[in-house]
């Protein structure tokens, strides 16, 4: 069965985003460390299918498909291309369609569409975000490894994805130059 992966950047203080979902904490110039960037690829080649949340799928599919179409020399047109190219599925409540590559929408019951998704034949799934979708997956027990880039940084107040108390066991860790820590952890 294939497992559901989560990989999110976090600040020291716990938060994935600002109050109003910024996320300009997590690029600190003069700090790229390729050996970040190549985790972020292998961890992605290990997925075929990308579950995203309707509120964060625009900015998704609009940044990954303009580096692919418009910045052939971008640092990013590597992670981009399996971006685009990598199916993926929107949760929405609200939408039936939405606009992107390789793009589809479920609306039906989260867990059970999940579930259903863990049971077809292929690589593993990855989530990205956005923070209440994450959170959904996480308080329904659908997270089977969390990938937890942690920033050095701190934002004082923003968006967490857990709600709840979860008891997670620390699986691996490893630092980098640029002072992110990478942890996983699984379900206990």
């Amino acid at each position: 069965m294939r497992k559901l992966k989560l990989q999110v950047q976090m600040t020291i203080d716990g938060f994935v985003a600002g109050p109003d979902g910024q996320l300009d904490w997590m690029w600190m110039p003069g700090k790229r460390d390729e050996s970040v960037a190549r985790q972020v690829l292998e961890l992605a080649d290990s997925c075929d299918t990308i579950l995203l949340g309707r509120k964060m799928t625009r900015e998704f599919i609009d940044h990954w498909e303009n580096v692919v179409d418009n910045q052939p020399d971008s640092l990013e047109q590597s992670l981009a291309q399996r971006m685009v190219n990598m199916r993926k599925i929107v949760f929405s409540r609200t939408q039936t369609a939405i606009n992107g590559r390789n793009l589809e929408v479920e609306n039906g019951d989260l867990a059970a569409a999940v579930q259903a998704l863990k049971k077809e034949p292929g690589k593993d799934i990855i989530v990205y975000g956005g923070a209440n979708f994450v959170s959904s997956l996480i308080s329904q027990n659908l997270i089977d490894e969390y990938f937890i880039f942690r920033n050095p940084v701190a934002i004082v107040n923003g968006l967490s994805i857990f709600k709840e108390k979860k008891l997670l066991k620390l699986d691996s860790s490893t630092s980098y130059k640029n002072g992110k820590v990478l942890n996983k952890y699984l379900p206990v």
